[in-house]
């Protein structure tokens, strides 16, 4: 089946100087495929100079809205991100993958939850899909947002954010914490880190009573929130992460091994589902499973190749691999053998991994 589908650009505009929200319409009778889940994200891919680079943003629109929109904030050296905000046009096709992500709770119109929402930077854009979903949704529901910036004019979907606290009146809450703007409020202005959480959970956020907690943003910032939450006495069941960024730098190289170890030792038959076809590939160990599947002319889903987004999971049926870093999988998806096969190399000399459980 085709992984990736045609999508027309209707409408490109800046939300600031560096970022820009895009507007997408499905073609070829794909509408379908793209019906998403608020807090959920697009995986594009683009040839540069005969390169095909695969980037994944976050749908800021809501359920309600009628529109598929992401949110690309320009990042230093980031070709995908530079061209979209400096050439991507009303007209123009990407070609991108179904929406995916797990960033998100079921909604429930006749119950009254308190969300609480932390997001840095561009993190905001699927909590707006989030907050804007569940204030419409769920009636009875309130939602407070605290948001990172390093001042007031790199704040993404400000005077949207003002007009949402207009229409859901009582219910939105936003609190702006900046780095370098002075506020009128001194613990508004600076980092969020864990201890400034502790200050607005004893004077501004009644933490006891939140429901739900999302996290979006920078894995430093991330971890000291989540450390503030659990101190205030929130579950991890309760505490969602989306990491859009990650601090860690790939893969530990491994040891060095022998040419003879090389073409004995250290190799893996890999039996590799996709699609409902396996194929049985032969390859290093200090392969990943999902090399090993592109490097055999498999069409393997991947976007970040840095175990922070959940495209490339898959399931480990029958032998044993070393993950060595996640960012996207519930501790619930790992106890039940998924994978993120970007960062998953083989320990036993057979593996059976299923891609499309």
């Amino acid at each position: 089946m085709a992984r990736f589908h045609d999508l027309t650009v209707t409408d490109v505009h800046k939300t600031i100087r560096d970022a820009v929200v895009v507007t997408l319409k499905p073609e070829n009778g794909a509408a379908d495929a793209f019906d998403f889940t608020q807090g959920q994200y697009l995986t594009f891919r683009r040839d540069f100079d005969g390169e095909e680079l695969r980037r994944s943003y976050s749908i800021c629109a809501g359920k309600d809205d009628g529109i598929l929109q992401v949110g690309i904030k320009r990042v230093e050296g980031g070709a995908f991100s530079t061209w979209a905000n400096e050439h991507l046009q009303v007209g123009d096709t990407l070609q991108a993958m179904s929406p995916m992500g797990s960033f998100f709770t079921e909604i429930n119109p006749g119950i009254a939850r308190q969300y609480l929402g932390f997001a840095g930077g561009s993190g905001v854009t699927p909590v707006l899909s989030i907050l804007k979903t569940t204030l419409a949704r769920e009636p009875k529901s309130s939602f407070t947002l605290v948001y990172a910036n390093k001042g007031v004019n790199t704040i993404m979907f400000r005077e949207e954010l003002e007009d949402l606290k207009n229409q859901f009146m009582g219910r939105l809450n936003v609190i702006h914490v900046l780095e370098s703007d002075a506020q009128d409020i001194e613990l508004f202005t600076g980092l969020v880190t864990e201890e400034k959480c502790a200050q607005l959970f004893e004077h501004w956020i009644d933490i006891k009573s939140v429901d739900t907690a999302f996290i979006c943003g920078p894995e430093p910032m991330m971890l000291g929130i989540a450390a503030a939450l659990r101190t205030a006495g929130l579950s991890d069941s309760q505490i969602k992460f989306e990491l859009f960024a990650s601090a860690q730098p790939g893969r530990l190289k491994r040891k060095v091994v022998s040419v003879d170890a090389a073409s004995s030792a250290n190799q893996t038959t890999a039996a590799i589902t996709l699609d409902g076809a396996t194929q049985t590939v032969t390859s290093p160990k200090d392969v990943s499973i999902l090399d090993a599947a592109l490097q055999n002319a498999m069409d393997a889903p991947y976007a970040c190749k840095a175990g922070v987004c959940s495209t490339c999971r898959c399931k480990v049926l029958e032998g044993e691999v070393e993950m060595v870093a996640n960012h996207a999988l519930e501790d619930y998806e790992v106890s039940q053998g998924y994978v993120l096969s970007c960062q998953s190399f083989p320990l036993t000399d057979k593996v059976v991994v299923d891609y499309d459980q």
